[in-house]
């Protein structure tokens, strides 16, 4: 089992060690050309070499702790009809960059992923809202292949929600337009809002599923568990992958700091339940989650590292996670 973090690696402090850099399409609209070439350029090469930095640092860690989400800022403003064609004049220059990443990744098991943002809906019943979606996805796909990702089926993922108006139908019709490479990385994942899991599950032969325990509860008001059915056809839907499972628990003081938190009686609305608390402090929720042994697991929490850090420690006591690297030193057989 791995644990991740998502898109920002930090220090005790709170502070990122690499921090992404980005900009604003108001601010970018507002420069000359050669200016915004520049900004675009500098912005790129920086977020490169500091994806490189973040994964050197995780090459020293655990086994288990080599997982993590990279940012959708890696070229910003890339989709940009005014920045587009920028990115076409320098992309070149920037492939070594982005190769080496890949490389470094690939032997060092890291396991990387994106997740484009709530915008990007294949299943929405606007056509211009799915075009823009496609370009999204496609532009992920672009800097996974860059890394040298996108040959084998899951060798990255790519993650989005299937809320739509058009439901599975249109996510289907749009899921057949993208590239074979995107096809081979997108995944689907259930929300607390619109998507149940038994309505992503119908992507099954299309795509991986990915299992958001937090946004089951919230919608279900139910805690899943590792023998649920759907569980097994969700593990099935990965083809022999490690299948990935999202994990996330409501904000300090909405629910209890201890046992399983019962929605009637929290009496809060499902908007506050739906956010995220700055770090795993609810044993029970942690072993709940723990317990799903066939997944690697996303750690969704504002605190990032430092927040999945505590939980790796608890799984340790609790001999909930192995780490190989730990046992080849105990054994001094590696």
């Amino acid at each position: 089992m791995k644990l991740g973090f998502a898109c920002k690696y930090l220090n005790s402090d709170g502070k990122q060690f690499f921090p992404f850099r980005a900009t604003t399409r108001k601010r970018f609209l507002s420069l000359s050309h050669d200016e915004r070439y520049q900004l675009l350029h500098e912005i790129s090469v920086t977020n490169l070499n500091h994806l490189y930095q973040t994964l050197e640092q995780l090459a020293t860690l655990p086994a288990p702790l080599r997982m993590m989400r990279i940012g959708s800022d890696l070229l910003p403003l890339y989709t940009v009809p005014e920045a587009t064609p920028l990115f076409a004049a320098f992309l070149p220059e920037l492939h070594p960059l982005f190769a080496r990443c890949g490389e470094l990744a690939r032997a060092n098991d890291i396991r990387l992923s994106f997740h484009p943002g709530q915008y990007t809906v294949l299943a929405s019943d606007n056509p211009d809202v799915v075009t823009r979606a496609l370009e999204d996805v496609e532009y992920h796909t672009l800097c996974a292949t860059l890394m040298g990702y996108g040959k084998q089926f899951q060798d990255f993922k790519i993650n989005i929600h299937m809320n739509g108006k058009a439901g599975f139908d249109g996510f289907k019709r749009a899921f057949k337009q993208l590239s074979p490479e995107a096809q081979r990385m997108l995944t689907v994942e259930n929300d607390e809002i619109s998507c149940s899991l038994d309505d992503v599950l119908q992507a099954a032969p299309l795509c991986p599923v990915v299992l958001d325990i937090h946004h089951h509860w919230v919608k279900e008001s139910e805690f899943i568990q590792p023998d649920d059915p759907r569980v097994a056809r969700v593990i099935d839907s990965w083809r022999g992958v490690r299948p990935v499972l999202h994990y996330s628990i409501s904000q300090e003081g909405i629910i209890p700091p201890q046992g399983w938190p019962d929605q009637a009686a929290l009496g809060v609305s499902k908007s506050k339940l739906r956010a995220h608390s700055d770090y795993f402090f609810n044993p029970t929720l942690n072993g709940w989650a723990l317990s799903f042994q066939d997944f690697d697991i996303m750690c969704e929490v504002k605190m990032k590292n430092l927040a999945r850090e505590p939980l790796y420690a608890w799984a340790i006591a609790q001999q909930r996670i192995a780490d190989p690297l730990a046992e080849c030193a105990r054994e001094s057989s590696c």
